[in-house]
């Protein structure tokens, strides 16, 4: 079988699980607690925010634990708007993942919040001159992702960051797609957070990091015994916070390696499909693209029904963003990108590591081109 949807999601690695046992075993204790089980516990929760800090080149009091990169950008976008906004006025993308547009959305409708959508251009690239052009004076927030989950499309965000910043607006990325691809950090990528989330980098379900430059104020979420410096109550996870900080460190260590390994894939594999389906389009930038990262539309047919045929080939992938997974509704993000809803409701979405080889592609590509002309000869048929 070949696992085509690491966008999704990935499976627990081997070392991230053995670095967790002992947090979930005898290591129990409650960080908060003044005995020796809890000391242990907290200098376990110390090392794994330190080694998240050492990754990003940040500082451990800048990195804040969370249950996944839903929950980062929730914190990000609400929290920092509301703690000490400039005024009421977020920017944000037409392609942003649900986390971010939602959070948006909430703070319009309870906080009397205006928010601007920004278009992009049909690669999914976000112009700097149109960013400018909509900040105004009283500008708190801009929220832009640094790569996109359902077309791969990576944004110049040191560039969007500095435009954002001559007008004094804080700038939040969702970096949940190019962790485990691309270097991160607040000062790499120019931001005053960054979110993502652990089951993309081989660490379990339920975890993640936001990253808050030290001097941005942050309104908590979840209220209560003040952790995480009071910007994330509750007790702390110290088995998913080793697992996350483990899990990004062995990204991170061998990122130069699969990058370089699966961007050559990914565009054997696009190649491949061009070629072998001459009616397929390549959605995002082939310029400024996630590595292992491939997606198509297929005019005529439906993504998920392609998505069937190619699972009984053995190849599991998917059409889109699995938050949005089973909705009849057309991919806001390939509409913005300026296909028609017909267009985008025949999306496919290949995402791989290093692991798929060379001698892989011509099986996946002949299996797309085999689901892509069943699927169209059972139109004719029905």
């Amino acid at each position: 079988m070949f696992y085509l949807d690491r966008a999704a999601t990935t499976p627990v690695r081997r070392e991230v699980l053995e670095a967790m046992w002992p947090w979930l075993t005898g290591g129990f204790g409650n960080p908060s607690s003044t005995h020796g089980l809890g000391d242990q516990a907290a200098r376990g929760l110390s090392a794994a925010r330190g080694q998240v800090a050492e990754v990003l080149g940040c500082r451990p009091g800048e990195v804040v634990f969370t249950a996944g990169g839903t929950e980062g950008a929730n914190t990000a976008v609400k929290g920092i708007a509301l703690a000490a906004p400039r005024g009421r006025h977020v920017v944000t993308s037409a392609i942003e993942h649900e986390a971010v547009l939602e959070s948006c959305r909430y703070l319009e409708r309870f906080h009397g919040f205006a928010v601007t959508v920004l278009p992009v251009d049909s690669t999914g690239r976000v112009d700097p001159d149109v960013l400018a052009a909509a900040l105004r004076p009283d500008t708190t927030l801009v929220s832009v992702a640094h790569a996109d989950n359902e077309v791969g499309t990576v944004q110049d965000l040191p560039v969007l960051g500095a435009v954002a910043r001559s007008v004094g607006a804080r700038f939040h990325t969702d970096a949940v797609q190019s962790a485990p691809w691309l270097p991160v950090g607040l000062d790499v990528l120019g931001v005053d957070a960054l979110s993502f989330s652990g089951h993309k980098l081989g660490a379990p379900k339920g975890t993640g990091v936001l990253v808050v430059r030290s001097g941005v104020p942050v309104e908590p979420l979840v209220h209560g015994g003040g952790q995480e410096r009071g910007r994330r109550s509750g007790t702390e996870d110290v088995a998913g916070a080793v697992a996350v900080s483990t899990a990004l460190a062995l990204a991170a260590a061998g990122r130069s390696d699969s990058a370089t390994q699966a961007t050559a894939t990914r565009d054997a594999v696009i190649a491949g499909v061009l070629h072998e389906v001459p009616s397929a389009l390549v959605t995002g930038s082939l310029d400024h693209r996630l590595p292992g990262h491939a997606s198509f539309c297929f005019p005529g047919v439906t993504g998920e029904t392609v998505l069937l045929e190619l699972e009984r080939r053995d190849v599991v992938s998917s059409s889109g963003s699995a938050c949005a997974a089973g909705s009849t509704e057309a991919s806001h993000v390939l509409t913005a990108l300026g296909l028609s809803e017909d267009v985008a409701r025949s999306a496919v979405r290949l995402t791989f590591d290093a692991t798929l080889s060379a001698a892989d592609v011509p099986l996946v590509v002949r299996a797309v081109a085999e689901a892509v002309s069943t699927v169209r000869a059972m139109r004719w048929v029905y």
